[in-house]
């Protein structure tokens, strides 16, 4: 089995990464990323890690030369970011994405060359108005020229899908919730940074109300997400080759909550509100909640619980403690 990351140097990138060889999942990775990847740790098979902008003229057929079994597609710039820088956000999300399905196609149409593709879209795609929960059938409207981006390529995904160049799953995500690191431009950054930061004695800015819902999973279940798209029967999806993933339905105020049950009084004093009207009238379109009953009819599992959210992040983070 030869799997290729395209993202590899981002977040759910490395822990897709560290997770595969943890299972011993396979013999060959090739790890793609605009900055080069590290080799992961105690991996015994083949890696090639390549510093590679998928947008350049001739770089996805390079990618592809393997003719890897898998390919995971991360690699993208997150909303603030598309959103700021118009012409980038285009290149990287679309084009870029583009650039990839074309060189498979070409590869399929000179050897035969025919891969599971699993691309990570989003929730992004849907824009207000929006019902609650959100149906699995409702009309992709986004809003953002980002989900505008992913909402292009899940058309593309599915139309090269349908000619038979590769067998392709889209896989919205939802808001990645608990993020580890160091904030990223997204705009739903502070999401993870109200718990994150205070879950290490560290204060964090609220910029919304607490009332404000949204639709969150674990990075755990999102790698979850991403390798039973690859090793499942992709006949039972149908002509339909992109899902909205289960999730978890929450208010700021409900998170901040669960923050208290895990993490006591002295952690949620660390949140400062600062309202931010712009920011909030982003968060008033976003998407509240899904449905997900295709996806969880197809075997796709997340939390239950933010308390839940919060203590995976605590144990693959935080060494388990407090």
């Amino acid at each position: 089995m030869h799997i290729l990351i395209i993202g590899a140097a981002g977040m759910l990138g490395r822990k897709l990464t560290q997770r595969l060889v943890r299972d011993g999942a396979t013999d060959a990775l090739t790890l793609a990323d605009v900055v080069p990847p590290e080799t992961p740790a105690g991996f015994t098979g083949t890696a090639t890690c390549l510093a590679a902008d998928l947008s350049a003229p001739g770089t996805a057929a390079q990618l592809i030369a393997g003719r890897p079994d898998v390919i995971f597609h991360f690699a993208a710039i997150v909303s603030g970011e598309a959103e700021a820088e118009f012409e980038k956000g285009y290149r990287i999300n679309l084009d870029g994405t583009w650039a990839l399905f074309e060189a498979i196609r070409q590869a399929h149409l000179a050897d035969g060359y025919f891969p599971r593709v699993v691309f990570a879209s989003s929730i992004a795609v849907v824009g207000a108005p929006l019902p609650f929960p959100i149906p699995d059938d409702f009309h992709t409207t986004p809003l953002t020229s980002y989900g505008t981006q992913k909402a292009i390529s899940e058309l593309l995904l599915a139309d090269y899908t349908r000619h038979g160049f590769f067998d392709g799953i889209g896989i919205r995500l939802p808001t990645i919730c608990i993020r580890p690191g160091v904030p990223n431009k997204a705009a739903s950054g502070f999401f993870s940074n109200i718990l994150r930061e205070p879950l290490v004695g560290q204060p964090a800015v609220l910029p919304v109300p607490d009332t404000i819902r949204h639709w969150h999973t674990s990075p755990r279940s999102a790698v979850g997400f991403m390798i039973h798209a690859a090793t499942m029967d992709t006949a039972a999806i149908g002509p339909r080759r992109n899902l909205s993933m289960p999730g978890l339905s929450a208010t700021v105020g409900e998170q901040i909550e669960a923050l208290r049950r895990v993490a006591g009084d002295k952690a949620v004093a660390l949140i400062r509100r600062e309202p931010d009207p712009f920011i909030t009238r982003m968060c008033e379109s976003w998407a509240p909640g899904f449905e997900a009953t295709r996806a969880r009819a197809l075997g796709f599992t997340a939390e239950d619980s933010f308390d839940d959210i919060i203590r995976v992040h605590v144990e693959d983070e935080l060494g388990g403690t407090l």
